[in-house]
Parts: C-alpha cells; sequence; structure tokens
C-alpha cells in the first residue's frame, strides 16, 4: 500500500485520534450528553451524529480524493464544537467531575488541533 508512506507519522496520529474520539462518543455517550448545552434538546442524537461525523472524517483522511474534504471537514466540525467548549467553562457545573483546569485547557487544545488539521491543507 504506497499510499500509507505519503504521509508523515503525525498525520496517522490524527486519523487515530478521531478515529479513537468517534468511537468514543459511542462508549461513553452518558459523558457526551452532558456536554451539551440544554439548548440543544436532542443530546443522544448529536452526541451519536459528531462520533459518526468523527468516524467518517478519520476515514476520508486516508483516501487522497477525500483528503481535502475530510481535513475542511474536521476543522468546521472543531470550529462547532468551541461553543460546547465555552458553555462548559461558564457551566462547569454540568461535569463536576472534571477539573476546572482541565475545561479551560480544553479550549486552547481546539485551536491547536484545528491548526494540526489546517497545516495539511
Amino acid at each position: 500500500m504506497e499510499w500509507l508512506t505519503d504521509q508523515a507519522w503525525h498525520y496517522y496520529a490524527m486519523v487515530i485520534f478521531y478515529t479513537v474520539a468517534g468511537i468514543s462518543h459511542f462508549t461513553h455517550a452518558s459523558f457526551f450528553k452532558r456536554a451539551i448545552p440544554p439548548v440543544f434538546n436532542t443530546p443522544g442524537f448529536l452526541v451519536m451524529i459528531s462520533g459518526v461525523a468523527e468516524l467518517i472524517l478519520a476515514a476520508g483522511l486516508l483516501f487522497d480524493a477525500a483528503q481535502i474534504w475530510a481535513l475542511t471537514g474536521i476543522i468546521i466540525m472543531l470550529v462547532l464544537y468551541l461553543y460546547i467548549h465555552i458553555e462548559m467553562l461558564v457551566h462547569p457545573d454540568r461535569l463536576p467531575f472534571l477539573p476546572y483546569w482541565v475545561l479551560v485547557v480544553r479550549l486552547p487544545l481546539q485551536f491547536v488541533l484545528i491548526y494540526w488539521a489546517y497545516a495539511y491543507l
């Protein structure tokens, strides 16, 4: 498989990262549901859809024809997730088992992840 050598190891780390993240939306759905702001009345559906999206985008990274679309989709997804991360900072009581510093670190981490995807466009 020649395409496996076309990218650096950290590109494939991104594939693994979004695959694991997508799967975790199903294995730890209750955690993700608690993070969904109450303004959205279908948290279970949103968690499932975002998990499926992460899995599809991770798979898209593996194919040259889909790479640009997958990277763009990841960036859009991460920008949309910013709202949830800000809400988590404003309402830390929704996830009382997480230390506040974790919520604080997650926000700038989103920008690191956005840059990680952007670097391959």
